[in-house]
């Protein structure tokens, strides 16, 4: 079925048609002009009378569609900053890691052979220098920082590219480095290698996620953590010996963060999310705010991370 334009009168008279309660239709005219028709219509799963029902429970209020919208605006605010926190610290990692093995001019660092160089992994490596070579050349110009390099010393050095690559080329580099660099750099962060080779590719899809402001609250990731000692530790429910939360959803991020971020800087995530979720908790009427959490995987004592 073809989808055609509405005007917003219309859109007002499909959420209505649907159940949705609309005591004020000049201020949700207003905020459906604003902020998108589909972007708001995306909160209403948890709503809805069922899965496959197109209807809204009973006095379901437009005030609480566009609470949830809020919500999710701000948990995505709070994330964002703090994944561009870990997107500096691996980059400056990463550069202070393979400048001190492999020196700090392009011609030395972006050698093959300082990467993994098992036939199987070739192709990767020399794929991901040219991407790192184009984004150097397309974007080198639009800072100050490379274009000061490139004028006084006819170089720049990777502590610097870095600042121009984009962090899904960083992370996927990691999983080229040669097995010490990639230990070394885990063990930083006290983690293993699988676990941050699993950990990278969701930290940049939740970084694009956000930087395009997508839906975030019920964000499912391709990839699943393994099992750490937080899913144990927290008690978090289970199905057929399996973990059914904090493996692919929003919870398992914060997971991440919490390996990853300092004390302070998660603490302050751990408090700004609950914040956020009292905040709602007060304007919703129809669903329950655990509805909520536990949708994005988080379970009621959540808190307690910080301590742990």
């Amino acid at each position: 079925m073809q989808k055609t334009f509405k005007t917003i009168d219309e859109q007002i008279q499909i959420l209505k048609d649907k159940g949705l309660v609309i005591e004020d239709e000049d201020s949700a005219r207003d905020t459906l002009l604003r902020e998108n028709y589909f972007f708001i219509s995306g909160y209403r799963h948890l709503f809805m009378q069922g899965i496959r029902s197109k209807q809204f429970k009973p006095n379901t209020n437009f005030r609480e569609l566009y609470a949830m919208f809020n919500f999710d605006r701000q948990l995505r605010n709070i994330i964002f900053k703090n994944l561009l926190i870990l997107e500096n610290n691996l980059k400056s990692i990463f550069s202070y890691q393979l400048s001190k093995n492999y020196g700090f001019k392009e011609k030395d660092y972006l050698r093959p052979s300082n990467f993994n160089t098992h036939p199987d992994k070739s192709r990767q490596v020399n794929d991901l220098l040219r991407k790192i070579k184009r984004q150097i050349r397309v974007n080198g110009g639009q800072h100050s920082a490379t274009t000061h390099y490139i004028y006084n010393y006819g170089y720049i050095p990777l502590w610097v590219v870095v600042k121009v690559l984009s962090f899904g080329i960083v992370c996927e580099l990691y999983s080229i480095m040669k097995s010490k660099d990639q230990e070394e750099i885990a063990d930083i962060y006290n983690l293993r290698v699988t676990d941050l080779l699993s950990f990278l590719p969701i930290l940049a899809n939740y970084r694009n996620l956000c930087a395009h402001e997508d839906i975030l609250y019920d964000n499912r990731t391709a990839v699943a953590i393994e099992t750490n000692k937080y899913h144990t530790m927290l008690e978090l429910p289970m199905l057929d010996d399996e973990y059914t939360s904090g493996k692919n959803d929003l919870f398992a991020l914060i997971l991440i963060m919490k390996f990853m971020l300092t004390e302070e800087e998660f603490r302050l995530v751990i408090k700004e999310i609950d914040y956020e979720k009292s905040v709602l908790e007060g304007k919703l009427k129809v669903i329950d705010i655990e509805d909520v959490m536990s949708f994005m995987g988080f379970p009621k004592d959540y808190t307690k991370l910080i301590e742990m």
